[in-house]
C-alpha cells in the first residue's frame, strides 16, 4: 500500500490536468487523501503490533493482544490493498496501467496477502475461536482500545457497543467478517490515537468510524487535514550530506 500510495502521490505533484497540477485538483486531493490514510491506519496497526510482539516474552497481555490483533489486522489490511493498489493505479492512469510502471505488478502481487497470510475467512474464524476458547485474548483487546477512549467524541462512540460484544451467538460465523471489520477499524483507530498525531487520528475516525461512510476512496466530506496527509506521503527527494569536493 504504501508503495501504491507513493507512486499516486509522487505522480499527481507532476502531472499538470487543466491548467494545475493533478495534486492540486479537489476531487484527485480527496481520493489521494483516502488512500495517504489507508496506508497511515495499516502501517501505525502493524507497528503497534511489532511492539507487541517485542513485549510478549516479559508481558502476558501483550502476547494476549498479539494473539487475537493479528488475526484482525491480517483479515482487514490484506482486504484493502488490492483496493488501495486499484485506485492508485488509476490516479495514474495509463502511466499506471503500462508494465513500465510498478503498478501492474503490485496489482497483480496484492491479493496473495490474503492467500499467503491466511484466506480472509480462516482469519475470522480464528478470531471467533479465540473469543471462545480464550476470553482472556478478548479481554486484551478489550482493553487495547478502551485505552483510547476519551480522546476523540466519535470513536469513543464507535467502540461503546463493540466492546459489549463479549458473548458470541449462534449466528456469530455468518457474520464473522462484519464483526471482524469492525474490530481492524477500531484497531487502527485506537493506534493513530495512542500515536500522539491527533489530526491524522481525528482525520480517520470522521473518515471512516461514523455512520454511512462512503465505500469508494474519494468520499470524504471533508478537507480537514488533507494537506498535512498528502506531505506525510509524498516521497521526498534525497538530499546528499556529502561534502563538495
Amino acid at each position: 500500500m504504501r508503495k501504491a500510495v507513493a507512486e499516486a502521490t509522487n505522480h499527481a505533484a507532476h502531472r499538470s490536468v487543466f491548467g494545475r497540477l493533478l495534486i492540486d485538483q479537489p476531487l484527485m486531493r480527496n481520493v489521494l487523501a483516502e488512500l495517504c490514510l489507508e496506508s497511515e491506519a495499516a502501517t501505525t496497526l502493524a507497528i503497534r503490533l511489532a511492539h507487541a510482539f517485542d513485549c510478549s516474552g516479559e508481558d502476558a497481555r501483550e502476547q494476549k493482544f498479539a494473539r487475537i490483533a493479528t488475526a484482525i489486522a491480517k483479515y482487514w489490511i490484506t482486504k484493502r490493498a488490492p483496493a488501495v493498489v486499484a485506485e492508485a493505479l488509476e490516479c495514474m492512469g495509463g502511466n499506471g496501467y503500462v508494465e513500465e510502471s510498478p503498478l501492474p505488478r503490485l496489482y497483480r502481487d496484492a491479493p496473495l496477502n490474503s492467500l499467503w497470510e491466511g484466506a480472509g475467512n480462516v482469519q475470522c474464524l480464528d478470531v471467533l475461536r479465540l473469543m471462545q476458547k480464550d476470553p482472556s485474548t478478548f479481554e486484551a483487546l478489550h482493553q487495547e482500545i478502551a485505552s483510547a477512549t476519551g480522546v476523540n467524541s466519535i470513536f469513543d462512540r464507535f467502540v461503546g457497543s463493540l466492546l459489549s460484544k463479549k458473548r458470541i451467538g449462534t449466528d456469530a460465523e455468518f457474520g464473522a467478517r462484519w464483526l471482524v471489520e469492525k474490530m481492524a477499524l477500531a484497531l487502527e483507530a485506537a493506534a493513530l490515537i495512542q500515536s500522539g498525531n491527533q489530526g491524522i487520528a481525528d482525520f480517520f475516525c470522521a473518515a471512516r468510524l461514523t455512520e454511512n461512510p462512503g465505500l469508494c476512496f474519494g468520499t470524504l466530506r471533508s478537507n480537514n487535514g488533507v494537506a498535512l496527509l498528502l506531505e506525510r506521503a509524498r516521497p521526498k527527494p534525497m538530499v546528499s550530506v556529502l561534502s563538495p569536493k
